[in-house]
């Protein structure tokens, strides 16, 4: 898979209000079914677009990405955010989690599959840091022709994702949220 990474200079397009229009924060955390007790990995958390939400609604979330950059700009929003002490900055990649095994009641990894150069190792992370019986959540961009998100040749298909859950032994289930951003999501 592995598209190009997005670059931190660009960040800003993250927080862009028109990423409401596709996927809102309240619309992943109805389907993920976050609980007030839940310990949330946010799997590519970026500059904290579900990190900040997320951690109005949950005990913990812990924010790991690969750009250290991009947490520190998450840490900067968080800082000027009521409420959002409880999140653990982990800069890490998807295919070798800095984290401890079944540390996470739920997982989410939005718009950054596409990125990850070896899905075999992430999804054996996934399903290590996520509590047998809980979920995993994972967000892409449909491949069609559109102005926002990844280039077409980067993108992963619903039907393919589907296909890696599983490949993975997950029994995925999937919705479409529109026509441009869809969710596979599995319990672990």
């Amino acid at each position: 898979m592995a598209g190009k990474r997005f670059k931190p200079s660009k960040a800003d397009r993250l927080l862009d209000p028109k990423r409401r229009e596709f996927i809102s924060p309240e619309q992943v955390m109805t389907e993920l079914d976050v609980k007030a007790t839940d310990h949330v990995a946010d799997l590519g958390a970026g500059n904290g677009y579900f990190t900040l939400p997320l951690a109005e609604v949950v005990e913990k979330v812990y924010a790991v990405d690969i750009e250290k950059q991009m947490l520190d700009l998450l840490r900067k929003r968080a800082s000027e955010t009521d409420g959002a002490d409880n999140i653990d900055y982990v800069v890490s990649s998807l295919e070798q989690i800095n984290l401890p095994d079944r540390v996470a009641d739920k997982a989410i990894a939005a718009f950054v599959i596409h990125e990850v150069p070896d899905l075999t190792k992430a999804f054996q992370e996934f399903k290590r840091i996520i509590k047998p019986g809980q979920k995993l959540l994972i967000l892409e961009w449909e491949a069609i022709e559109m102005d926002m998100g990844p280039p077409i040749e980067e993108r992963i298909s619903s039907a393919m994702m589907k296909e890696i859950f599983v490949e993975n032994g997950l029994e995925p289930v999937v919705k479409h949220f529109n026509e441009a951003v869809y969710a596979v999501a599995a319990t672990v």
